[in-house]
């Protein structure tokens, strides 16, 4: 299990330097595999924050502070109503339990929205034409609260959040750079709500687990860092858009 989750968390945090998300993206499914939902989406967000504070440390000074305000004020309000939502799910009961050759499964309402959000993400991941997607200036408020939202709900951030930086004139260090400054923000916020749940989700049991995996994000981003530039991760975005449907359809059946 912590060779799995911090060889991942390696590689994703290597590659979102390049394309602005994808660690939050991997780690969820990865940490979904051995523990709780709920619990998986504050212990990705953990890692996912500290990753976030070692990169503002090497680029914040690139941010855009204009942008950062536009983007970053409904992100932060966004993505407290959305882990409220999240916290609200997880405490449902189960729609649907049942047993496959003797494993017991059962399907609830938090499983079933994480793993729809992922089969999504999974095909923006799949698709092509994903890099040439953008959106005017004049939307960033409107997509700060979209990506804000969907932060705060399962941690799927930082494609939406990628869309709407890419038109913002912004240099290659710029958009990593403002896109991390917005990241913590979220991921701040989103933990804050997330708190008063980590005892009861066992978050608290497993910090050695979480700090390895935050050890091994800190080397892929500085390794990232140091190989800033033009990358073509089309191959390899494919590669985790199937992975994530494989992973969404488990999770939404309840077999996971």
């Amino acid at each position: 299990m912590t060779l799995v989750i911090c060889s991942i968390a390696l590689t994703a945090s290597l590659l979102t330097l390049f394309s602005g998300f994808g660690l939050g993206t991997l780690l969820l499914p990865a940490f979904a595999a051995f523990f709780p939902v709920d619990a998986a989406v504050a212990m990705t967000a953990l890692v996912h924050f500290a990753n976030n504070l070692f990169k503002l440390a090497l680029l914040g000074r690139k941010a855009d502070l204009s942008v950062t305000l536009r983007f970053g004020a409904p992100a932060v309000a966004a993505s407290f109503l959305g882990a409220r939502i999240l916290l609200w799910l997880s405490d449902l009961p189960p729609l649907l339990e049942y047993s496959l050759a003797g494993h017991p499964a059962a399907v609830t309402p938090v499983k079933l929205l994480i793993a729809a959000l992922m089969l999504s993400f999974a095909a923006l991941e799949a698709s092509p034409s994903l890099a040439d997607i953008s959106c005017d200036r004049r939307y960033l408020p409107a997509g700060g609260a979209l990506s804000g939202f969907f932060g705060g709900l399962s941690g799927h951030q930082g494609a939406m959040r990628s869309v709407f930086l890419l038109r913002c004139g912004l240099t290659g260090e710029g958009f990593v750079a403002t896109g991390v400054v917005v990241a913590c923000l979220v991921d701040a916020t989103r933990l804050i709500v997330y708190f008063r749940h980590f005892s009861s989700t066992g978050v608290g049991e497993n910090a050695s687990l979480l700090a390895a995996a935050t050890a091994c994000a800190f080397l892929g981003a500085w390794i990232g860092i140091r190989l800033l530039k033009k990358a073509t991760i089309g191959a390899v975005r494919r590669a985790v858009a199937l992975m994530l449907a494989v992973f969404a359809a488990a999770l939404g059946s309840g077999l996971l």
